[in-house]
């Protein structure tokens, strides 16, 4: 077990508690100045946002359900004041939903009720530690390859889910590489030294998808000739990583959910009830919430595996990655084809950055097999290229796509002498880049903000108040 950060030296690290109860605030005071740090404690939210005035912690504990305003408003505002401070939240068991929001809201951890005094203090610690982000370590030896933007919020959330057993949903494109980051989260986790089970749920026919997740008994239908270990219990104290997990049909849905809810389930005609230490990671291409509203998939399970997100950009989305890419995938085929190494001309190069990659990495790195094995020399030339992707870089650049309808359209505008032009446009333009990003982002606000490169209060200025459901 490794050591856990020791708060900096110096002045203390002030931690603020915000809870309504009396009990839990003066556990938590007299553990953290045990710890060493700093403690000031409030019975609300209001009292905690007023003395923000005047001086500010290092980190927040806050509780979700309180009197006034809640732990998520409280939250809000907190981060519109002072973004910088981590937020850790309390809460029970039966507060998950709002878990969910607050880790959607940039939550540091969740600390369930009643909580353990090491972990509380573990928590504190790290979220106070001064330690490199976890964006720049070297991710190369799991498979991932990345450096922008995008794919450096996908390695901060891995590092920052080292420590923690929390279920995870990994969104994104087919192809995208989702079960890289799914092994990547077991590797760096508590369970590491445990399996790593996955089972893709759209591969497996409905009928047969139970008895492959719980296993089944002898005699439990035709052709059970044996006892059939399901991948539950054979991810025992390990991980499941159960990809497209949107395809699981409904009524397999409710059992799932009561192995995550209660951590028991029974094989397939067994009477013998088992318990599930498993971790669960699911993956999925779909919009998960537009299948809740179309009565698709429950709610109450999406709420239970969406404790914490990682959405996977496609590699359209991060084109400055794909030679990189390239290069890693061309100089492993060649040493698993035990062949002399082929490398991109630049002309390659721009063809490669300018395609779109309908198939993600997983079309990138077939691509760079076949060139292994076709391209006639050491140097592999656009016209080595297939005839799509040699197309994308001769195409006008991507902007040029939109500028030239903008053109045309300001053009007949001008002509008709419409009043206020830019404004209009600006508005329009801002709207559609709003309305795109919070596709992308499932509906976060916070994300797609971040993803535009603008605050999140200019966000929901822009687009007013989330209506309540």
């Amino acid at each position: 077990m490794s050591a856990l950060p020791q708060v900096r030296s110096g002045p203390r690290r002030v931690v603020w508690l915000v809870d309504d109860d009396r009990s839990i605030r003066f556990v938590l005071e007299k553990a953290f100045a045990g710890a060493g740090f700093m403690v000031e404690s409030f019975d609300a939210a209001e009292p905690a946002l007023r003395a923000l005035a005047s001086r500010t912690p290092d980190l927040v504990f806050t509780d979700v359900r309180m009197p006034g305003m809640d732990g998520m408003a409280f939250m809000e505002k907190l981060s519109q004041r002072a973004p910088q401070v981590p937020v850790v939240v309390m809460s029970a068991y039966t507060d998950l939903p709002s878990t969910v929001a607050a880790f959607h809201r940039g939550a540091f951890d969740y600390l369930p009720k009643p909580f353990d005094i090491d972990s509380a203090i573990d928590m504190a610690r790290r979220a106070t530690a001064r330690e490199a982000p976890a964006a720049e370590t070297d991710w190369s030896d799991e498979g991932l390859v990345g450096d922008t933007p995008a794919m450096r919020e996908v390695f901060r959330a891995i590092g920052k889910l080292s420590r923690a057993d929390l279920s995870v949903l990994i969104t994104g494109e087919t192809g995208t590489g989702k079960e890289l980051i799914a092994r990547a989260l077991h590797r760096h986790s508590p369970r590491s030294k445990g399996p790593f089970i996955a089972l893709n749920t759209a591969a497996i026919a409905p009928e047969l998808l139970e008895s492959e997740l719980f296993g089944h008994e002898q005699g439990a239908f035709t052709g059970a000739t044996r006892r059939h270990q399901g991948r539950f219990e054979q991810a025992e104290r390990g991980s499941l990583f159960l990809d497209e997990i949107g395809d699981m049909p409904i009524g397999l849905q409710t059992r799932l959910l009561r192995v995550l809810a209660e951590g028991e389930f029974y094989r397939v005609g067994g009477r013998e009830l088992i318990r599930a230490d498993v971790r669960v990671i699911a993956a999925t291409h779909q919009d998960l919430r537009g299948k809740v509203e179309r009565g698709e998939f429950r709610a109450d399970l999406l709420h239970r595996l969406d404790v914490m997100r990682i959405h996977l950009p496609a590699l359209r989305e991060r084109a400055a990655d794909v030679p990189r890419l390239a290069d890693r995938f061309l100089a492993e085929t060649a040493r698993e084809m035990r062949v002399s190494p082929k490398h991109l001309s630049v002309d390659a190069v721009r063809a490669l950055t300018h395609y779109g990659w309908p198939g993600n990495v997983r079309e990138l790195r077939n691509l760079c097999q076949r060139l292994v094995l076709m391209a006639p020399g050491s140097q592999i030339l656009s016209g080595d290229l297939p005839d799509e992707v040699r197309k994308a870089a001769a195409a006008p650049a991507a902007e040029a796509g939109w500028l030239k309808p903008l053109a045309d359209w300001a053009r007949l505008q001008l002509e008709l002498d419409q009043p206020d032009l830019l404004e209009a446009a600006k508005a329009s333009l801002e709207q559609v880049l709003f309305d795109e990003a919070l596709k992308v982002t499932g509906g976060d606000r916070q994300h797609a903000a971040k993803r535009l490169g603008c605050g999140r209060n200019t966000l929901t200025r822009k687009l007013g108040p989330k209506k309540s459901k």
